[in-house]
């Protein structure tokens, strides 16, 4: 058995890969998986192909995988909300994000920005908490919907600066930020990508964003630490799996090509107009973060009332 973990890895792949995106084809995972497959296609010589699998808040391709065969051919790009959020969210889990799964590496971290509309008269982080303070149940924000990212964010918030922001869900990030351009919700926790552009027009205001760095695509917005928010750090993730008991020969194999991949100048390039910042950590520290995540998230669920499904 010894002999067989080098021995695998030294003849795999002998196959196509399979890369699972647990959600729409254009978003994040799917793009971030079209990266990795292309090199990994580039550097093995054998075909990498990204298959979607939406459904359920991610977890209908999580468990695909987590359910396929330990051999390295079928692997999940997911992100913190299918291996961190969605643990509080709903009762029933299909899958255990650490028990089922091998992890790899993480692959990219992203601050999110606090955004408010320009008609709320606050400028910074101190200044908004004390308007919400004055207002209590009256200042709303926005989300892509129960249980996203972006509400899981705003309820963290709402934790830490001890206030009472409302939640108003919406069908997708597109919906809730025209919302918000157009005053009818007053904040929101939304990507740095996505709303950019929009700070810059003036549309939106950035008061700060949510990493404990300033991110490299934003370096003149403060981080919440910096603004006063000591406990407060948000940043998006996404990660890559195989199933549980992977070989390690192979978990090591795939660790150490991506993280590879995560280094060369023009792909850190390519992600950081996104305001994504490649990651590369090693399966044990990935884990490691999973755990915590999962931690940190069910405090936050606790704390707003979300009842799991």
């Amino acid at each position: 058995m010894m002999a067989h973990g080098p021995a695998c890895a030294q003849s795999y792949p002998e196959k196509p890969i399979r890369i699972v995106s647990p959600f729409t084809p254009g978003g994040g995972t799917d793009l971030m998986g079209r990266l990795i497959g292309q090199q990994l296609t580039k550097s093995w010589g054998q075909q990498v192909v990204v298959e979607n699998r939406p459904g359920a808040n991610g977890m209908l391709g999580s468990d695909f995988v987590a359910k396929s065969a330990p051999d390295g051919y079928t692997l999940l790009v997911g992100t913190m909300g299918t291996h961190g959020i969605n643990a509080s969210l709903y009762r029933k889990m299909p899958y255990d994000a650490v028990q089922d799964f091998s992890p790899v590496t993480a692959l990219i971290t992203s601050p999110m920005l606090l955004l408010v509309h320009p008609s709320i008269p606050a400028r910074s982080v101190a200044e908004f908490i004390a308007l919400a303070k004055a207002r209590p149940g009256q200042i709303t924000f926005s989300s892509a919907g129960t249980g996203s990212v972006g509400h899981l964010a705003g309820e963290l918030f709402n934790y830490v600066a001890r206030v009472r922001i409302v939640h108003v869900p919406y069908r997708g990030s597109g919906p809730a930020t025209i919302d918000l351009m157009s005053g009818q919700v007053q904040s929101m926790m939304g990507s740095p990508a996505a709303a950019l552009n929009y700070v810059k027009s003036g549309r939106v205001r950035a008061l700060a964003q949510t990493g404990l760095k300033r991110a490299a695509l934003i370096p003149d917005i403060p981080t919440m630490y910096e603004s006063g928010l000591r406990d407060y750090d948000v940043t998006t993730w996404y990660g890559l799996w195989g199933p549980a008991r992977m070989p390690n020969a192979i978990v090591q194999k795939l660790h150490d090509e991506v993280v590879r991949m995560l280094a060369l100048t023009d792909i850190r390039q390519q992600l950081a107009t996104q305001g994504l910042e490649p990651l590369g950590n090693t399966p044990e520290e990935f884990a490691v973060l999973v755990k915590a995540e999962l931690a940190k998230w069910a405090r936050v669920a606790a704390h707003a009332g979300i009842t799991p499904e």
